[in-house]
């Protein structure tokens, strides 16, 4: 049995960034090698343990392969005959692809920290198309990452953009397309994020809001002055906000009320008493 540090640890160590969380990936290994050492296991759909101590994740290697829609459209495949490079073609980037042992030494058996340093948001193989939910996530990288100069792979575009003609992101959850909107939000260059949409046509129906350039200047600008989801959706909606389109993800109430009140003020100015301040501080609520 072996035990390996993967991805985003490895990844963010090697561009010198600090992180919180490590995720591990127990080679050779049953469930009960880890229940009998302690660890206690998370749900009943994946082979995934915390530990006894630290709490940390830690998972068997496996094979994932798609077998049905959805979330849960996989067949897991997780045995101690399972290698770790097999477990690491699974993952959507190459970047998010190596492992660290305990010795220190780097596994990189698909050329993540090549790509690191052409600084390329490069897909592992093309099990990428399995799950859609990747195509939000590498736009969400790709606004991580854009102040260090990264940018998606031509062939990884191709491939997202194939992704999204073909209706694959149709079958996302909606809860889990705004939780991964609400992360770029979040990110240091947030409208990467939604050009990126844009630009693979994967924004529409799934906001209620035209992607214009004035969209994407007012969350450019929002981002200098504020660091949480709903007042930078605020900017981004703005005057683009279409209150009557239905879309898929699943966002917020707040969200959505903070943008009918910033679309009313714009059409209709500024309150023009206090009552009408209070009315619309009250909407907030």
């Amino acid at each position: 049995m072996s035990i390996l540090r993967v991805g985003g640890a490895v990844r963010d160590e090697l561009l010198g960034y600090t992180f919180d969380e490590i995720d591990w990936v127990v080679v050779g290994a049953t469930p009960n090698d880890l229940l009998d050492a302690g660890f206690k296991q998370v749900g009943n759909d994946f082979p995934v343990f915390l530990h006894p101590e630290s709490n940390e994740e830690y998972a068997l290697a496996r094979t994932e392969r798609k077998s049905g829609k959805g979330y849960n459209g996989f067949t897991v495949y997780a045995d101690p005959s399972v290698t770790l490079e097999e477990d690491l073609q699974r993952r959507d980037l190459t970047i998010n692809a190596m492992a660290r042992s305990d010795e220190g030494e780097l596994i990189d058996p698909y050329g993540g920290q090549q790509d690191l340093q052409a600084k390329q948001l490069r897909h592992v193989s093309a099990s990428f198309t399995e799950d859609p939910l990747r195509v939000l996530r590498v736009c969400r990288f790709a606004a991580r990452y854009h102040h260090l100069g990264f940018e998606v792979a031509g062939e990884t575009m191709d491939l997202m953009r194939e992704m999204t003609q073909t209706g694959e992101l149709a079958e996302l959850a909606p809860d889990r397309v705004w939780r991964e909107t609400e992360r770029a939000l979040c990110e240091r260059n947030p409208e990467i994020f939604f050009r990126l949409l844009h630009v693979l046509g994967a924004d529409e129906a799934m906001y209620p809001v035209k992607l214009t350039e004035h969209a994407l200047s007012r969350l450019t600008h929002s981002r200098d002055h504020f660091d949480d989801s709903l007042r930078r959706w605020a900017a981004l909606t703005g005057s683009d906000f279409l209150p009557d389109l239905s879309c898929r993800a699943a966002i917020p109430k707040r969200h959505l009320t903070l943008s009918n009140l910033v679309l009313t003020t714009l059409t209709s100015g500024p309150p023009a008493s206090s009552e009408e301040t209070l009315f619309l501080l009250e909407q907030l609520d």
